[in-house]
């Protein structure tokens, strides 16, 4: 029963990480810290990811934004490597409180004044991919950081999430490799992540195949509604974590 409830869980989060653009992990990762050690959690996760992208990038490649994938990819990446190795020693139960309450906050203010929009510049997407990549790093997920940066720039969305899986390969590949060498990722755990890769070219093909039936409009929202879901789904997590 676990492993099906795990790997339903890691489904649904593929399908619903494709279609906001995000990452499958926001969804997963308090889901798999409910089912296996937080450590071990953070190592399937990561490794999960790898997969999911490289399925993102086979579906979506041809809307790359290559300008954004270096300003928000470049800070990602340079922090993400602090970000995790910071999360042998520290508890990211605070910060994923903080970071819920700021996504309920946000998605809330946009779901309600739609014309608001933030200034889409280079400094905007440099500070944005960097504290996504250093909470991804430590707590297991950032991509919904990475998901507001990106908003800003009023993408395509099929060009939304190519680019968002651009930045998220190097930022995952970075992170996992930390984890590896911290011993998160034992081989007691391989079973799942051999699992988990069938399941992110699944979901990210179903993820495809409901985004090219919405209008841009809807995928706004929809990803706005998204993010007010994780939001609780993350307070919830880190309440439980204490």
């Amino acid at each position: 029963m676990t492993w099906a409830l795990f790997f339903l869980a890691a489904l649904l989060a593929e399908v619903a990480g494709t279609v906001g653009g995000f990452g499958s992990s926001v969804f997963f990762v308090p889901v798999a810290q409910w089912l296996l050690p937080v450590k071990a959690a953070l190592g399937v996760t990561g490794a999960f990811h790898v997969f999911s992208n490289l399925a993102k990038l086979g579906l979506f490649r041809q809307g790359i934004n290559w300008r954004l994938v270096l300003l928000v990819g470049g800070p990602s990446v340079a922090l993400v490597v602090v970000g995790a190795y910071l999360s042998n020693h520290i508890t990211g139960s605070l910060i994923q409180l903080l970071l819920g309450i700021f996504l309920i906050g946000f998605a809330l203010l946009f779901l309600l004044k739609p014309a608001i929009r933030l200034p889409p510049t280079p400094t905007n997407a440099v500070a944005g991919g960097g504290l996504a990549g250093f909470l991804a790093g430590l707590t297991g997920t950032g991509g919904a950081v990475r998901g507001l940066t990106l908003a800003a720039f009023n993408l395509e969305k099929n060009a939304f999430v190519a680019t968002s899986a651009a930045i998220d390969m190097a930022v995952d590949l970075s992170r996992t490799v930390v984890y590896v060498q911290q011993g998160y990722l034992q081989r007691e755990y391989w079973p799942y992540v051999t699992g988990l890769v069938v399941v992110a070219f699944v979901g990210s093909w179903l993820g495809k195949q409901i985004l090219s039936r919405l209008s841009q409009h809807a995928f706004r929202r929809g990803v706005l509604a998204l993010l007010l879901g994780i939001g609780l789904f993350t307070i919830w997590a880190a309440l439980r974590r204490g």
